[in-house]
């Protein structure tokens, strides 16, 4: 059994609340991908970018979108993630999708809504956090705004691998390069942040530093251009560091109940 988890990271710019012309944008840029990947990771609310007015978008293209995650995660013969706008029982989420290879899926809805947006007014804030078992690793996927909250990402569940999709602007993209390094440290796992490019409908720019930190901090991947970010995740090396040193072992235990 292989235990590596190669990954792609899209890095791209974002149509304004437009669905359609995001799926097709995507489709064209995964056709770039030619080896052999286990997941690919989109960026947060990759169909729309970061809009506070889910009414502007048709209550069915969350059910859409999840669709056409599934037809690429079968075609690439990948895992798929990334998050959306998703309308549900009259309630709008900002809801992460990870859909296996066979089309099964699992979802995280976002902790913490970014309050300086006003995106708790809009969007129900989720209350779980989600375990995801693929190829041999334990994935923790986490949305944007959770990233500056370390007690909710604390290891506590002994996952491999913690990942943020995110619309990270550049006015504060140096806190997203720092936070990043330190979930890693602090977590002794793998970090994964996926960010957008470009300036959404509002006018705020983002200027990418999507990344991969390994289980020391150290970056193994890194950009600040559109383009597709390849990384290998290795199972020995989360091993062998933590069986050198045994900082988990004196972790806080946080009870959520």
């Amino acid at each position: 059994m292989d235990e590596n988890l190669h990954i792609a990271l899209i890095q791209s710019h974002l149509n304004w609340e437009n669905p359609v012309a995001n799926r097709i944008s995507f489709s064209e840029k995964l056709t770039q991908i030619t080896s052999a990947i286990d997941l690919i990771v989109l960026p947060e609310m990759f169909t729309t970018g970061f809009t506070m007015q889910p009414q502007n978008i048709y209550e069915d293209e969350g059910l859409k979108t999840l669709q056409w995650m599934q037809d690429l995660a079968k075609e690439k013969n990948a895992a798929l993630t990334g998050s959306l706008v998703f309308q549900e029982n009259d309630n709008f989420f900002n809801r992460l999708f990870f859909v296996f290879p066979n089309g099964t899926y699992c979802t995280y809805d976002k902790k913490h809504t970014f309050t300086l947006a006003g995106e708790h007014e809009v969007y129900q804030s989720g209350i779980e956090k989600l375990m995801v078992e693929y190829k041999g690793f334990k994935i923790c996927p986490l949305i944007c705004y959770d990233l500056r909250f370390p007690v909710w990402a604390r290891n506590t569940e002994d996952y491999d691998v913690l990942l943020y999709v995110a619309n990270w602007p550049k006015l504060r993209v140096n806190a997203w390069d720092a936070l990043l390094k330190a979930r890693a440290i602090e977590n002794m796992s793998y970090c994964i942040g996926v960010n957008r490019i470009g300036i959404d409908g509002l006018g705020h720019e983002y200027v990418g530093h999507s990344a991969v930190y390994n289980v020391l901090g150290e970056q193994v991947a890194y950009s600040e251009k559109e383009e597709i970010v390849y990384a290998r995740l290795s199972k020995g090396h989360i091993e062998k560091t933590r069986n050198k040193l045994k900082f988990l072992n004196d972790r806080d235990a946080f009870n959520w109940q």
